[in-house]
């Protein structure tokens, strides 16, 4: 989904006073996120009997509302540790891009997958999208990838169950 160039410093011309570089730091936060909130509201949605329609509307409730929210909470983080405006706006719009497009490919998932197939489809597509972003960016940092993509599977399998939990609960209890 993010060319591999995407994942490590880069700097954009321009201006030498208007040079922009781009960091692995302003997707990975909304890549991550945006991938397990999708993965657990399919799940979650899944297990109280959503309609697609259901899960479409609360997918992109979450692509947009939730996506402006974090990206405006990552600019005042940037701002708080002054980073110049111009690159807190390109980190804010980087993190907002990324959360849309990972948001978006789940809601074409939901639309285009049979029911049958799609916690699954979407299993697989959420756990292919976060190795790839962990192992891009454990690579950039020279850390150990394998405990890297470990660690954060853990973390999606602790959301998703909790996910799938409540989603029978919520079926179980409002017939």
């Amino acid at each position: 989904m993010w060319p591999a160039s995407f994942l490590t410093d880069i700097t954009l011309a321009g201006d030498e006073e208007k040079m922009i570089t781009l960091r692995p730091t302003w997707i990975s936060f909304g890549g991550t996120a945006a991938i397990v909130t999708s993965m657990g509201l399919i799940l979650g949605l899944d297990a109280a009997t959503s309609s697609q329609r259901a899960m479409v509307s609360s997918l992109l409730i979450v692509a947009l509302a939730d996506n402006l929210t974090d990206s405006l909470s990552v600019h005042a983080y940037q701002e708080a540790e002054r980073l110049e405006s111009h690159q807190a706006f390109i980190a804010t719009a980087a993190n907002f891009a990324t959360r849309l497009l990972a948001s978006l490919s789940f809601v074409a998932l939901v639309i285009f997958t049979p029911r049958a197939l799609l916690v699954i489809t979407a299993g697989v597509w959420g756990f292919l999208l976060l190795t790839l972003l962990t192992y891009r960016l454990a690579r950039a940092r020279g850390a150990n990838v394998g405990k890297e993509i470990v660690r954060h599977f853990a973390v999606a399998v602790t959301v998703l169950l909790i996910s799938r939990l409540l989603g029978t609960w919520i079926s179980a209890v409002f017939v």
